[in-house]
This record gives C-alpha cells, structure tokens and sequence, in this order.
C-alpha cells in the first residue's frame, strides 16, 4: 500500500534536491527512502527502478532548463537570445548541478523525444534564425553551441576557473562574444 501523501511528483522533486546536495551518482531509491522516513521497498509502488528515478531527476531537469530558457530568450534575438539562453542554462547549473549532471545522462529514443529535450533544440533552432545559419548547417551549430554552454558550465562548476584572474564571469561573457562572432560568420559548408 502507499503511504499517504507520498506521490512520485514528491519523490522525483525530493530525489531532485538530493542530487543537488550530494550528487547525482549518489542518489538511490533508498536514500530517497530515508528522507521520508519509510523502506526502500515501499517507494517501489511508485518507481521501477533505481534507474527510473535517474530518468525521472532527468525529466525534470530538462523540463526546469527549458521552461527558464524559454522565459530568458522570450521577446529576444540574435545576440540577446543567444546570452539569455546561454546564462539561463549556466545558471541552471550553477544553481542545480545534480540536477544538471541528471539532464546530461543518455535517454533511450522515445523517452527522449517525449521529454523537453526536443524544446531546447528548437529554442536553439530560434536563435539561428536571426544569424541566418542555412538548415543543413544547423545541426553543427547547435552542437557547437551545446558543447560551448555544457562545457563552460562544467568546467566552472568543477572550479577550473577560480584559480588566476581575470574572474570566470569575464571569460564566460568573451566566450559569448566569440559566439556570437562565430555564428554571426558562419562558415560555408565544407564539400565532403
């Protein structure tokens, strides 16, 4: 029987926080059990898995991303889109970094497509349209874009940064510059 009160939306949003305070790898149904005073066993009516658990922090992390993106680059473009989503998801990372760590781990196809994953892509998608990036060509610049984001939230979080100046708040508005120059002088496609 489930106890009373106990919802997988608590529990997602209880393992959630957990992520962020002891890590991502570090979150087990049983750790989630203790939080709520009750056996591992009777978290099981509402998950299947220790691996569902990951997958829903993950859920919920992209849906988070997306829905702050999406407000940061509403009413913007060009280069004011590009630094919104860009800081919208540094953010998001800075501020939750095991629900960030969940939002990176690999979904099987249809969980994926179901997710808010496919909403980041088309915000992306949005914000080349103003540097007039040709559609063939969109796929290379999002993941450029992705790597540049993931990487330089990852690296800041790891504290790569903090050792000699100038500050990483500097560095990640030139990394934007050099972006936005980038995207701006988009290279023609490269013959095979």
């Amino acid at each position: 029987m489930a106890r009373v009160g106990l919802t997988l939306e608590r529990l997602t949003r209880a393992a959630a926080e957990l992520a962020d305070d002891v890590g991502f790898e570090q979150v087990t149904v049983s750790a989630v059990a203790r939080l709520f005073d009750v056996k591992a066993a009777s978290l099981y009516s509402h998950l299947k898995s220790s691996q569902d658990l990951k997958t829903r922090i993950a859920l919920l992390a992209l849906e988070e991303m997306a829905n702050l993106a999406g407000e940061a680059v509403a009413g913007r473009a060009g280069r004011d889109a590009l630094i919104a989503f860009a800081n919208a998801y540094r953010d998001y990372a800075g501020a939750n970094p095991g629900r960030y760590a969940a939002a990176r781990m690999p979904l099987d196809a249809d969980t994926a497509v179901a997710s808010a994953g496919p909403r980041h892509t088309q915000m992306m998608q949005a914000i080349l349209r103003g540097y007039h990036i040709a559609e063939p060509e969109q796929v290379h610049a999002i993941r450029l874009m992705g790597s540049v984001f993931h990487g330089y939230a990852s690296l800041e979080m790891s504290g790569a940064f903090s050792h000699s100046p100038p500050d990483s708040q500097q560095s990640w508005m030139r990394t934007l510059d050099a972006l936005d120059s980038l995207l701006t002088n988009w290279p023609a496609e490269s013959p095979a």
